[in-house]
């Protein structure tokens, strides 16, 4: 993000020591040399998949609570348990026929017990509820075990997470993230203290040229687009009536302490003028910590700060490479963004009078597709992410998808379209992100009412209801052409499917979608297509170039497991 104007603050003002990887004195992003005159060289820091466990399939038991977070007056939590088998993670799994896993849950400090029960082995995303009447609420995490014991055999396997059971929250908002699905629940005073599914839409909006102006006309101009959602890049105490004015009309905001997230006791004393906004729904800390080569363990300070200080609201942490040090800038986040800016980008050489690749340049999309493949980026960064995720062992962690509105700065020749706006955004909804936060506002007027018109689709019934409220995106393979991507959200004997054109080119038709239960049509939410059912297929006559739809499709039975 600005990222000319950055490097030559951030060259002037950092210590170099401090900086990660190879040949900190060189000038570099994402690890890699970006100026000419200098060689290439492997930057290191790349994820990679573990080796097979010599004592594979391992027993790989994960524990999470449903939910980031519970207040006090709630009766009821659940826990998340995953007993899936691994080939790198977790504990030797006799080969025999164990089939269920017999376990406990507790609070470590004091042995209470909060479920006892079982999972069938290679079972994910188990629920098992519990009561909260028992526990102390409190700021601090509880700290929790899980003992558990497959029938017949003496090797038990264990996991540990944390559970925040908090005060209620007399004024403000408090924001929870679902470890099951991914999505975000919001609840302020507008809500009537009630949470309520959130899916952010937005920009970073400027101080220069927007909230400078200090004129709430603007801020419900912003509103009226359909926008339901801003990242301000202004603080405290510089635009206290443009967070009132937010706060007034329920506009949730992200606040941004990127500037100083190092600093933290500049940290603290921001989060303490922000955590009791009405309409807070996130803090962002670090921008971009792996392009910058910041620290690894900074991310993870600032985090700890702020959750001592304001356990009620999820911190943000955007990641620009492709693959730069992921696991420990991540480890920092309770949310992933990623900023993947493909448009009017050259792949091949850069600005600086150097070719790109992973190992020199700086083109301005770290490792991008250019041509015909530039829309597809954004489902493959996506996609590398959870990948990551995976290979390091970790739960996925909720995402956010930061799309291109602008040009500039000699890596971008020119804005998105409209359709390229829709096919990136809705791709990254079918890999797996829960928000859309554009960089920058004041855009080209097209593109505000284009990401309005959008907006006003997803964050909304019935689509919300699917994307947060229903489970995670399960992709479609389409065989009519692999630039036709295709994902689907189920929800009771419901489905929503969307589809999105990621190449330049017409699909000549007809596009087929194998929903064995399909039964019928209930509505057409996106786009223009004609959608029709039969024979267990969903299909389209032709797919434009760029198109982007979505239905939703009633289905003849709930079945359990994958419909396709």
């Amino acid at each position: 993000m600005l990222r000319l104007v950055g490097i030559l603050v951030y060259a002037a003002v950092s210590s170099l020591a401090q900086q990660t990887g190879e040949h900190p004195d060189w000038p570099r992003w994402c690890g890699k040399v970006y100026k000419s005159g200098y060689p290439s060289f492997n930057p290191g820091g790349q994820t990679v998949e573990p080796p097979v466990s010599p004592d594979a399939p391992l027993l790989y038991v994960q524990l999470k609570p449903r939910y980031s977070l519970y207040l006090d007056g709630e009766a009821k939590g659940q826990f998340v348990v995953n007993a899936g088998l691994s080939q790198h993670f977790g504990e030797p799994f006799p080969s025999s026929s164990a089939s269920r896993l017999d376990f406990s849950i507790k609070i470590a400090s004091t042995g209470e017990k909060l479920v006892e029960s079982h999972v069938d082995v290679g079972k994910t995303g188990a629920l098992f509820s519990f009561d909260l009447a028992s526990l102390k609420p409190q700021l601090e995490a509880h700290e929790v075990t899980f003992e558990g014991s497959l029938q017949g055999h003496a090797r038990g396997y264990t996991a540990t997470t944390e559970l925040f059971y908090l005060p209620d929250k007399s004024s403000g908002s408090v924001t929870k993230l679902d470890n099951l699905n991914g999505g975000m629940l919001f609840r302020n005073g507008a809500s009537g203290n009630k949470f309520r599914p959130l899916l952010p839409y937005g920009y970073y909006a400027s101080y220069d040229g927007f909230l400078g102006k200090n004129d709430t006309g603007e801020i419900q101009k912003y509103a009226d687009y359909g926008l339901n959602a801003m990242t301000p890049l202004t603080t405290f105490p510089v635009s206290t009536d443009a967070f009132a004015y937010m706060d007034k009309i329920d506009l949730p905001w992200m606040y941004d302490l990127r500037d100083g997230y190092k600093n933290l006791t500049w940290v603290e004393e921001e989060v303490l003028k922000a955590r009791d906004g009405e309409a807070i729904f996130s803090y962002w800390s670090a921008d971009e910590p792996d392009g910058w080569q910041d620290p690894f363990n900074s991310t993870t300070l600032a985090l700890d700060t702020i959750r001592r200080l304001d356990p009620y609201h999820p911190v943000a942490v955007v990641l620009n490479c492709q693959d730069y040090y992921f696991g420990p800038y991540s480890a920092g986040a309770d949310i992933i963004m990623e900023d993947v800016y493909p448009i009017g980008t050259n792949q091949s050489w850069s600005k600086w009078n150097t070719t790109c690749n992973t190992t020199i340049g700086d083109c301005g999309c770290d490792n991008c597709r250019d041509g015909v493949h530039v829309v597809q980026n954004v489902g493959n960064r996506l996609d590398d992410l959870s990948k990551y995720e995976e290979w390091l062992g970790r739960w996925p962690k909720t995402k956010i998808h930061n799309p291109q509105s602008f040009h500039g700065e000699g890596y971008w020749a020119r804005d998105p379209t409209p359709e390229e706006e829709w096919a990136m955004n809705l791709l990254a909804l079918n890999h797996g992100a829960q928000g859309v936060i554009s960089w920058v506002y004041p855009a080209a007027e097209i593109l505000s009412q284009a990401h309005g018109k959008l907006a006003k689709v997803i964050t909304k019934s019935p689509v919300l209801d699917f994307v947060v409220g229903g489970d995670r995106p399960h992709r479609v393979k389409v065989s009519a052409n692999e630039d036709v991507d295709v994902s689907f959200w189920k929800l009771g004997n419901r489905m929503l499917v969307s589809l999105v054109n990621s190449g330049y080119s017409d699909v000549n038709g007809p596009v087929e979608i194998a929903v064995p239960d399909a039964a019928s049509i209930e509505a057409t939410v996106w786009g223009g297509l004609s959608w029709s059912v039969e024979g267990g297929k969903l299909s389209v006559p032709g797919v434009a170039a760029l198109e982007t739809a979505m239905v939703i499709v009633k289905l003849s039975c709930v079945r359990r497991g994958p419909l396709i």
